[in-house]
């Protein structure tokens, strides 16, 4: 037996023992999670950032930065937020303006990956010539990173990764222009996704639908997998606009995608929900996570709450329940004024307050 059955088991005792409400007793749907926001974004170099912000402002809104995913994973952040743009024959993103418009400064720049950008393939940035560093350029290696850390850690919590389809750009002569997704687009993200992970290393629609008429239903009257079977694995969220998700699950009546689908909770689909304002939605998130839903929140946006010290929208999101809570200070060096930090208490994984209120309960 290895060390993490050998912890398994020791954990079995305790909980018979002692009676507490412990994880491998739990649905996967009974906890709550930190995760980060725009997850692969490494940040603006200073000089291109205080040149934007001189023209425009609000992009203060952008002046934030990441770990590398791996080592956010290994912090124990378990949600992971990833932007896509579509890039077929490759090389669309490898030459941003700013780059220009730090060289036409006399400012040098940071060394820029662009093979990696020459490459066909979905690329991984937030914003086209202007936010374009990233700790994984293709989504292909953002996939990668995330995957071979959970071979490394085959009993963590269950990662979340919501995948957010770029179809805009900035409208600015030399600028890159952004594809449009369509069905073959949407498909072929998906293939990257499954080129990546094996079938057992992904928890599913279909997979939690199981023998039930719809996901909604088996969300809702059955349940989520046991917190036990979701170890170890990965859960994608597709989200999205209704335009493009409803392309997204059109015709799949098999629930054959890998993805869960952003939609209405009374979708057929329905089963993971984005929302972002835990404040004014704090009721009604707390309502949907008592019926079966997983939602993903924000505790902060815009860098607003870290430079004024807000937890309001934080300490909303715990009280709702959202599943999955992202943030962009999971860390205070990360902050602005190197104070402000969202964790519950020091840790990134707690008992869902909502749907597992055991004061008993034990999450490891």
């Amino acid at each position: 037996m290895n060390l993490s059955n050998n912890h398994r088991a020791l954990t079995v005792v305790l909980c018979f023992l002692f009676g507490a409400v412990c994880g491998q007793d739990l649905k996967m749907n009974q906890t709550q999670v930190i995760g980060s926001h725009n997850s692969y974004k490494s940040g603006i170099e200073r000089p291109l950032m205080e040149m934007i912000i001189a023209d425009r402002p609000e992009a203060a809104a952008l002046d934030y930065m990441h770990l590398p995913i791996a080592e956010q994973l290994d912090l124990g952040l378990r949600g992971l937020e990833i932007d896509v743009l579509y890039d077929p024959k490759g090389g669309r993103f490898a030459h941003p303006k700013g780059l220009e418009m730090l060289a036409a400064k006399g400012v040098e720049a940071k060394p820029y990956n662009a093979e990696a950008m020459l490459k066909p393939g979905f690329k991984v940035l937030h914003a086209p010539d202007i936010d374009f560093r990233s700790h994984c350029a293709t989504f292909k290696a953002c996939l990668f990173d995330v995957k071979e850390w959970s071979k490394a850690h085959g009993d963590h919590l269950p990662v979340v990764i919501t995948i957010n389809p770029k179809t805009s750009g900035l409208d600015r002569p030399g600028f890159a222009k952004v594809l449009p997704f369509d069905k073959n687009v949407l498909d072929a993200l998906d293939n990257e996704i499954l080129e990546v992970f094996n079938a057992d290393e992904l928890i599913t629609p279909k997979a939690v639908k199981g023998k039930l008429k719809t996901l909604r239903s088996a969300v809702v009257d059955k349940g989520w997998p046991s917190l036990t079977s979701a170890r170890g694995k990965v859960l994608f969220v597709f989200d999205a606009g209704k335009e493009l998700t409803e392309l997204y699950i059109a015709n799949d009546d098999d629930y054959a995608r890998p993805m869960f689908a952003n939609t209405t909770s009374d979708h057929t689909h329905a089963a993971f929900l984005i929302m972002n304002d835990p404040v004014r939605q704090e009721k009604e998130i707390a309502a949907l996570v008592s019926q079966g839903f997983m939602i993903r929140t924000r505790s902060d946006a815009d860098t607003k709450e870290a430079r004024t010290g807000d937890r309001t929208r934080f300490e909303a999101a715990i009280r709702s329940g959202a599943q999955v809570i992202t943030t962009d200070y999971y860390l205070k060096a990360l902050s602005p004024n190197k104070d402000f930090e969202i964790t519950f208490n020091g840790k990134y994984s707690e008992c869902n307050p909502v749907n597992a209120k055991s004061e008993r309960c034990e999450l490891r």
